[in-house]
């Protein structure tokens, strides 16, 4: 089944998406310019490492999903739409592999699984965390971005939100 372009499963990829996005910016922001105890910015960090080393498949899957564009006509407007959702998917992209690369021990996931640090150099993972600084900046600035468009349509009585939402879907989140 699928009701103005968006099936339930790209819906549930995007509310996930932004959860776990939303999340590990703001927390991750906090910890790092705020001052706040070593457990608490040791806590946020794994489960953050944890959360995004997770969200690595997920966001591939939602990334493929969304390269389906056969056959379809594009206006200048939508063509600037996906430009910029190509941006924010290159950034978040940026953000993952960086966030990886800079791992200074190895990555621990919830505990349960354990991976081998991916550089030795530190050069090479002082140049990531630097990278990785900065995709985060622009992230950010991307995601209010898009905040900002989605009040936009929804002023302009465009609803994403709705076509975006659960509610027109009466009886399963995944089909």
């Amino acid at each position: 089944m699928m009701l103005s372009g968006y099936f339930k499963r790209r819906i549930l990829l995007h509310w996930v998406s932004a959860i776990i996005i939303l999340w590990t910016l703001m927390s991750g922001f906090y910890v790092a310019y705020s001052p706040v105890s070593t457990s608490t910015k040791q806590w946020v960090g794994s489960l953050n490492v944890s959360l995004t080393t997770l969200f690595i498949p997920l966001f591939a899957w939602r990334l493929f999903s969304e390269l389906d564009i056969r056959g379809k006509v594009f206006s200048f407007k939508t063509c600037l739409a996906q430009a910029v959702h190509a941006i924010i998917y290159l950034t978040i992209s940026l953000v993952l592999v960086t966030g990886i690369l800079m791992m200074t021990t190895s990555i621990k996931m919830f505990g349960l699984l354990q991976i081998p640090q991916p550089l030795e150099d530190l050069r090479l993972t002082e140049l990531a965390f630097k990278i990785h600084i900065l995709s985060c900046m622009a992230l950010a600035m991307l995601v209010a971005l898009h905040i900002c468009a989605v009040v936009w349509h929804e002023s302009s009585g465009r609803g994403v939100l709705r076509r975006m939402s659960f509610r027109k879907f009466p009886n399963a989140l995944i089909q």
